[in-house]
C-alpha cells in the first residue's frame, strides 16, 4: 500500500507542476498585461509599476522568482488589489468556500447515495421514480436557473432565507447549500442506482444467498461495498471541485469566496493571484483524487494490484 500511495503522490506531484508551468507561460505569453487596459497611466509610470512586480524581466526569470516563493509559501503581492497578498486573498476567501462546498459534499453524498439505494431495491416502484425524477431534474435544470428560483421562493415571496450575502450566520448558507448539492445529488443517485442493481447481480452475492447469508448481511456487507465504488470514484474530483468554490453560486448568492476571486484575477490579468489559485486549484483536486484511489484500494484490493 505504501509504494501505491508513494506512486499516487509522485504521479500527483508531476501533474500539478505541468499545469502551473503551463498556466504560467500561457498568462505570461498572452497579448497584454496586468496594467496595459489603464489608459489613465502614462508609459513611463506603466513601466515603473511593472518593474515593481518584476514583469520587465525575462519569462524565465520570473518563472523562477515564483516557483522560489511557492517553495517559501509567499505567492507574492496581488497586481490588482495593491494592498494585499495572494496569500491574503486566498485566506480570506477560502473559508466560506470551504464551509459551503463541505456541507453540499456531506449532503449530496448522504441524499444521492440514499435515493439510488432505494431505487435499486425498489425498482419500478413510487420511491424509484422519484429517485428518478430528482435526478433528471437536477442534471436537466442548471444551476443558474434554480439559484435564483430558491430566491424568489424561500427569500423574496416566504421571507424564510436571505437572499444572499453572509451577514446572517448559518442561515446565509441554506439556499448557496442547497443549489450547490442538487446537481451532485441527481448524479450521485443516478450513479448508486445502476451500480447496485449491477452489483446485485453478480455471482459473488447471488453465491452468498446460495450459501444462506441473510438478505441484509449480503446487501450491506457484500454488495454495497461494491456498488459504493464508482460512487467513490466520482467524488474524488466533485468534491475538489465543490470545496474550491463554485463561481455561479458565489456570484448568485454574494459569497465572498475564492471563485469571485478567480474569477476577477482571470479578467484582470492578475498573473498572481491566478497563479496562487490554479496551485491551490490543482493541488486539492489532485490529493482528493489520491485519496479516493485510496480508499477504492482498500475496498478493493485488485486496483492496488493493478497499478
Amino acid at each position: 500500500m505504501l509504494r501505491f500511495i508513494g506512486k499516487r503522490l509522485w504521479d500527483g506531484g508531476l501533474t500539478l507542476a505541468a499545469l502551473v508551468t503551463l498556466t504560467f507561460f500561457v498568462m505570461r505569453l498572452a497579448p497584454g498585461g496586468p496594467f496595459s487596459r489603464n489608459r489613465k497611466i502614462s508609459p513611463e509610470v506603466q513601466a515603473n509599476i511593472e518593474a515593481a512586480f518584476h514583469l520587465d524581466e525575462p519569462i524565465w526569470q520570473q518563472f523562477g522568482r515564483f516557483v522560489w516563493g511557492v517553495l517559501r509559501l509567499d505567492l507574492g503581492p496581488s497586481t490588482r488589489h495593491r494592498d494585499y497578498s495572494v496569500n491574503d486573498l486566498i485566506a480570506s476567501g477560502l473559508p466560506y468556500s470551504l464551509t459551503i462546498g463541505f456541507w453540499a459534499v456531506v449532503i449530496a453524498a448522504l441524499v444521492g447515495v440514499a435515493l439510488g439505494l432505494a431505487g435499486a431495491l425498489r425498482r419500478n416502484s413510487a420511491t424509484d421514480y422519484l429517485a428518478g425524477t430528482v435526478g433528471v431534474v437536477g442534471i436537466a435544470i442548471p444551476i443558474f436557473v434554480i439559484g435564483p428560483l430558491l430566491q424568489a421562493a424561500f427569500a423574496l415571496r416566504l421571507n424564510w432565507l436571505p437572499v444572499g450575502g453572509i451577514n446572517d450566520g448559518w442561515r446565509s448558507l441554506i439556499l448557496p447549500v442547497i443549489v450547490l448539492a442538487l446537481p451532485n445529488i441527481a448524479y450521485i443517485s443516478r450513479l448508486t442506482r445502476t451500480s447496485m442493481i449491477e452489483t446485485l447481480r453478480e455471482n459473488y452475492v447471488r453465491t452468498a444467498r446460495a450459501k444462506g447469508i441473510g438478505w441484509q448481511r449480503t446487501l450491506w456487507r457484500h454488495s454495497l461495498t461494491g456498488a459504493l465504488l464508482p460512487v467513490i470514484a466520482y467524488l474524488g474530483p466533485a468534491t475538489a471541485a465543490i470545496i474550491t468554490g463554485s463561481i455561479l453560486i458565489e456570484t448568485i448568492f454574494a459569497v465572498p469566496g475564492i471563485g469571485r476571486h478567480f474569477v476577477d484575477a482571470a479578467l484582470n490579468r492578475d498573473y498572481p493571484l491566478v497563479m496562487g489559485i490554479t496551485l491551490l486549484y490543482g493541488a486539492i483536486l489532485i490529493l482528493f483524487n489520491i485519496a479516493t484511489d485510496v480508499v477504492r484500494a482498500i475496498l478493493d484490493p485488485r486496483i492496488r494490484n493493478e497499478r
